[in-house]
Order: C-alpha cells, then sequence, then structure tokens
C-alpha cells in the first residue's frame, strides 16, 4: 500500500505541476479508487500530503517574484477557520452527499478549465495585435 500510495503522490504530483491544478483534484479519487480509502479518509489524507507540496510550491514561486505574501497570509488564516467548519461538516454528512458533493466539484472544475482553454485559444495573442 505504501508504494501505490507513494507512485499515486509522484504522479499526482507531476501532472499538478504542469496543468496547475490542485493535488487534490487528483489525490482524493487515486486514494478512493486505488487504495479503496473511504471519501473522507482520501479527502483527511490528501489535505496531509499537499502540506509538503505546498510549502515547496510557494517557497520556489516566491524565489520567482510570484507570491503575494499579504494575500496568501489572509487566505490561509480564513481558510484555516474555514477548514474547521468543513470538518465539522463532513464528519455529520452521509458518505454518498460527500462524495456526490466531491463529483460536482470535480465536474465544475474541468467544465472551468475547459471552458477558459477553449477561450484563450479564440482571443489573439498579444504579439499578433501589436500592442
Amino acid at each position: 500500500m505504501i508504494l501505490e500510495a507513494a507512485l499515486i503522490g509522484v504522479a499526482a504530483g507531476a501532472v499538478s505541476g504542469m496543468l496547475g491544478v490542485g493535488g487534490g483534484i487528483l489525490f482524493v479519487p487515486a486514494l478512493v479508487l486505488v487504495l479503496g480509502l473511504s471519501q473522507v479518509d482520501g479527502e483527511a489524507t490528501s489535505l496531509l500530503a499537499i502540506l509538503p507540496v505546498a510549502t515547496v510550491g510557494t517557497w520556489r514561486q516566491y524565489r520567482y517574484g510570484n507570491v503575494r505574501l499579504g494575500e496568501g497570509l489572509a487566505m490561509g488564516a480564513l481558510a484555516t477557520v474555514g477548514t474547521v467548519g468543513g470538518v465539522a461538516l463532513v464528519n455529520v454528512l452521509p458518505v454518498h452527499l460527500v462524495k456526490i458533493g466531491f463529483a460536482v466539484l470535480l465536474l465544475f472544475t474541468a467544465f472551468q478549465m475547459m471552458r477558459r482553454a477553449l477561450t484563450a485559444d479564440a482571443e489573439p495573442k498579444p504579439e499578433e495585435t501589436g500592442s
């Protein structure tokens, strides 16, 4: 099980890094479908796995000047409050509702990414407009 988890981590990390998607979008389904974890256990394990990834990614992006520290700290503080509420909620909801909610989130994310990719291809690039 450790080897499978490690392979999932490497694959999901590589895809997340290339596509710029959150690792949880890949980690959670893999943990549930491949390792047989429950939805809640998969989500909790994914949150733990993302800590070192986010730390390294933030450090690297900070070095490139791509991190807005004030906004990031504010979002992190508020997300911490939201996480406490989310954990309380997920522990009282039926598991099937949690699964449906996560599936809806995945579909919404996929739709938004596809829409943006198609829209971006239709828009002229700055060098094509002479700007």
